[in-house]
């Protein structure tokens, strides 16, 4: 367990967790000790978690001024350990009350941080008021659990001004999004993690000067991440907009399903959205509810091309043929729903994927793009040709399915063991699209105007090459052309795969 001095020679204790860059993870509670937000649903799998214990928290030691347990006045211990680190610039991801600390260092070190992360954040540091009805309306979410009229029923004492160690425990279920065992003993965990006497002070008569606070984060310019469960009320997903608002360059993201905790209660979730964010080769958009993650090469002022991956896979599949393209071209991947770093809804069709693309290319204003789309991107792609020509300028379909019902039909499918990166149920939900699909995608194949190029894979791919020879003629002007690879194409061979987009004529 690392120690380092603050200013005022208190000790002060940190722990590491996982490996990769350092990511400064500031506790809330306020003042609860750094162990409760563990690994944070995995993300230590990622990034190297810095999780410090508040001085008088954890392992830390206990000041000899308790005045120091002031808000703004911690912001020195983060300073500490950022000098201590040896570290120029800082990413910091903070959790609730410590949202607040985390601001007051932003406001007043903005050049010592390169990116800011707030999780379920408080608001107080900068004036934003959660109201009791904003705790009234989130309550409401839980209507249907069994443990909601005894909650309900405290929080309403609560408000009222009735003694919080009392009802406290009552009102607990509210917070998470799930109420299960995990979340008890989490909560069970609190008062032993938490002091007190430094929790009463946190927030101290002269700790927070809101409409100062406000106006240097309107100046901050490291990009903000703020994330926000939809069941929770403290704050609502109303008040942390009104948050994101506040910077710059902000991205706001609503977690489904999640309280307080969003680590817990979708811990994958959460640590994709995460990790997409921290990374700066990743973007994302919102597309209809869902997050999509996207990487992208080039010159911003380029032809785009957009490229589109396959069942299981994600944009890094495309890395190989987006740098090359990206010498001439604005090249865009994306990740689907329920692959990569994008949500993982648990629905999947390949309307939705059509859908997904649709989003996509309005989010970024690529109407009349090359899309280029392997096996299901392919799909995706196609469906989209039929129904909104005028967004695909020239489509490349490499080796997807061509929609007729498979004969014989694929078994059931069988998950394999360990850990996936991407949500096993796309894989039945579109075995059975293949088995049975729908005619009309095959069917308005003809109403696809984008000039078109078919990439089979030759005799060694599970697609039916015949089949996929015969949808390339039902696409008025389209061309076929094989690439003896299989199915992965683009993988295989690169620059066979390359050479064949070129001569076809990208925009």
């Amino acid at each position: 367990m690392p120690i380092f001095t603050a200013y005022d020679t208190t000790r002060l204790a940190y722990h590491l967790v996982g490996e990769g860059e350092p990511l400064i993870c500031l506790p809330g509670g306020p003042m609860r000790a750094s162990a409760y937000l563990g690994d944070l649903g995995g993300l230590a799998d990622r990034r190297q978690l810095v999780l410090l214990d508040l001085r008088g928290t954890g392992d830390s030691a206990v000041p000899g001024d308790p005045s120091t347990y002031r808000c703004d006045r911690l912001v020195d211990d983060v300073e500490a350990l950022r000098d201590h680190l040896g570290l120029d610039r800082i990413d910091v991801l903070t959790h609730s009350a410590g949202a607040d600390l985390a601001l007051l260092y932003a406001a007043r070190h903005p050049n010592r941080l390169r990116s800011l992360t707030l999780v379920a954040p408080s608001t107080r540091a900068v004036g934003i008021e959660v109201s009791d009805q904003d705790l009234r309306e989130a309550a409401e979410l839980r209507r249907d659990e069994p443990w909601y009229p005894q909650a309900r029923a405290a929080q309403e004492a609560l408000l009222a001004g009735g003694p919080f160690a009392e009802l406290w425990p009552a009102v607990r279920p509210l917070t998470y999004g799930r109420w299960d065992e995990a979340a008890r003993a989490h909560a069970a965990a609190s008062a032993g993690q938490t002091n007190p006497e430094a929790r009463d002070r946190y927030a101290g008569t002269g700790a927070f000067d809101p409409a100062r606070t406000a106006a240097a984060l309107r100046e901050l310019a490291v990009p903000v991440l703020v994330l926000a469960g939809e069941l929770d009320g403290h704050p609502s997903p109303d008040r942390a907009t009104e948050l994101a608002a506040l910077f710059p360059h902000a991205e706001f993201v609503v977690q489904r399903g999640a309280g307080h905790f969003p680590w817990l209660d979708d811990p994958g979730g959460f640590a994709r959205t995460v990790e997409a964010f921290l990374d700066p080769d990743v973007h994302s958009v919102q597309a209809g509810g869902t997050r999509l993650a996207y990487r992208v090469w080039g010159d911003p002022g380029a032809p785009p091309v957009v490229l589109l991956h396959g069942r299981g896979g994600n944009s890094g599949t495309w890395t190989r043929i987006a740098e090359d393209l990206a010498a001439d071209h604005r090249v865009y991947a994306p990740d689907f729903r329920g692959h990569g770093l994008s949500d993982w809804p648990g629905r999947y069709a390949f309307e939705l994927f059509r859908d997904d693309l649709h989003a996509f290319l309005e989010a970024r204003n690529l109407a009349g793009a090359t899309v280029v789309g392997h096996s299901m991107g392919g799909v995706a792609a196609c469906l989209l040709a039929q129904r909104e020509p005028a967004l695909v300028g020239r489509l490349v379909i490499e080796d997807a399915p061509p929609l007729l019902p498979l004969d014989p039909p694929r078994p059931p499918s069988v998950r394999p063991a360990g850990e996936l990166d991407f949500d096993w149920p796309v894989v039945p939900d579109t075995d059975a699209q293949l088995n049975a699909p729908d005619p009309e995608a095959r069917e308005r194949l003809g109403e696809i105007t984008a000039r078109t190029l078919v990439i089979g894979g030759g005799p060694t791919s599970h697609i039916d090459q015949d089949q996929l020879a015969r949808t390339a003629d039902a696409i008025p002007g389209a061309a076929f052309v094989t690439i003896e690879a299989g199915h992965l194409i683009h993988m295989t061979r690169p620059d066979a795969f390359l050479a064949v987009i070129r001569s076809f004529g990208l925009a």
